[in-house]
């Protein structure tokens, strides 16, 4: 952990303190511990605090005070209840008030450890979800991530020369601004950057629009007109999706880089320029030349520099910190405040494939900021096809009943202890459902 976590442990039973602090302490955390929950209130105002683990039943003020007050008044803390009373009512109460994790004494080092480890991701999370602060030379590109920084690395690299780029990445990974990054930072930023959508211009038109044409080349041309690579001249031609050009395009821009001379189309007089080219794919255009579909020359023209941009998936915590920025800035865009996000959504939007990566991500979030009229933002709100996305624990020494028990708790939280709603998701009558949770109190 790059900075240590700090637990506040409140319990009325000096001995449960004392097993708290022994094993978290050897796990490397910092533990303050306290008797009552009017000590708790003082050393949450004087201490930065990133867990509470907190008794339920206790003199004066009882561990669910404690967790609303903590809910209330210091939204980062992530919360712990234990008790040696536990119930499935007790449970669902403590979750409804903001506690994390819900843990029954006696309990064993390693309940213990698993707990914290679930809870302190929340933390981590948290803390990469809030953290503004980036490195120096991002380029104007979201990301700390090791994938990202060999981005920032590779474009740093481009702009210092005048070589060709080739950007290969999935569609939605953000290709276009780090072309833009690496024209904006190298010696041609003060020429135009023309972006050319190579899968758009139609074979006919190919020619006329890379080169331009003079008026009357031909049908329609009553002007004459300048081409992609004359509007760009001195700065940066970004051939987009260059894996979808027609043979036709690819031969036109292999002449042009060879020769870096072009005729408009009606002309025969020669121009000169001088462009530089940035490219971009989705495609593997190795196995493309492989296939024949992409001419291998052109391939080494453009492959001098190679840029590949991760996918979101491969980015970790990064789509945390394109959240914060995302929220920050479609309020800004609605004149609304920023709205917060819970940590099961959080975890739901970590754990999506995002197979329209940061633009797909971008899109959601605002259109979470524009239809969602409350804060903060809960899996509910997110599209159902991201909601179930929550990781599952994956234990195969529990018994069926376990099974069972644990199925029913997790749909009872999540109806807000609805009976009625959560006999309808489970698939048993009311009647069934409270002969389980009769029989669930007995077992303890």
């Amino acid at each position: 952990m790059s900075e240590k976590i700090r637990i506040l442990a409140v319990d009325d039973s000096k001995s449960t303190l004392e097993v708290l602090k022994r094993n978290l302490e050897s796990q490397g955390y910092d533990v303050l511990t306290c008797l009552r929950v009017d000590e708790a209130l003082s050393l949450l105002e004087e201490y930065e605090i990133d867990i509470v683990i907190t008794d339920f039943r206790m003199p004066q003020a009882t561990g669910l005070d404690l967790i609303r007050h903590v809910r209330e008044n210091h939204r980062d803390v992530e919360l712990m209840m234990i008790t040696g009373y536990p119930s499935i009512s007790g449970a669902v109460e403590a979750i409804k008030d903001g506690a994390g994790e819900y843990l029954p004494k006696p309990f064993t080092s390693e309940e213990l450890q698993s707990a914290m480890e679930r809870i302190v991701e929340r933390v981590q999370r948290r803390r990469a979800l809030n953290a503004v602060e980036v490195p120096d030379e991002t380029y104007g590109i979201v990301g700390n991530s090791p994938g990202m920084l060999r981005v920032f690395r590779r474009i740093g690299k481009a702009a210092a020369t005048n070589a060709n780029v080739l950007i290969s990445g999935e569609s939605g990974t953000g290709k276009e601004l780090v072309a833009r990054a690496v024209h904006y930072h190298s010696d041609r930023r003060a020429a135009p950057f023309v972006p050319v959508n190579c899968a758009a211009i139609p074979d006919s038109l190919v020619e006329s629009e890379l080169f331009g044409h003079v008026k009357g080349a031909f049908t329609g041309a009553k002007e004459a007109r300048a081409g992609f690579f004359e509007i760009a001249n001195g700065g940066t031609v970004f051939l987009d999706e260059i894996g979808d050009a027609s043979p036709n395009m690819q031969a036109k821009l292999l002449r042009i880089l060879q020769s870096k001379e072009y005729c408009k189309v009606g002309s025969s007089v020669v121009h000169t320029v001088d462009t530089r080219i940035l490219a971009a794919t989705h495609k593997d255009l190795k196995r493309l030349v492989e296939d024949g579909s992409f001419r291998e020359d052109l391939y080494y023209r453009l492959h001098v520099v190679d840029i590949p941009v991760p996918s979101l998936a491969e980015r970790g915590d990064d789509i945390l910190i394109l959240i914060s920025n995302f929220l920050v800035k479609f309020s800004k865009t609605m004149q609304c405040p920023t709205p917060s996000i819970t940590d099961d959504a959080l975890t739901a939007l970590r754990n999506y494939s995002w197979p329209g990566n940061v633009r797909e991500l971008e899109n959601l979030i605002q259109r979470m900021v524009v239809i969602v009229d409350h804060d903060p933002i809960e899996v509910t709100d997110l599209p159902p096809n991201m909601r179930f996305s929550l990781p599952m624990e994956e234990r195969v020494d529990r018994s069926l009943a376990e099974v069972e028990q644990e199925h029913i708790k997790n749909v009872l939280i999540m109806t807000d202890n609805n009976k009625t709603r959560a006999a309808e998701i489970l698939g048993i009558n009311r009647k069934t459902l409270r002969e389980k949770l009769k029989r669930m109190e007995e077992q303890g």
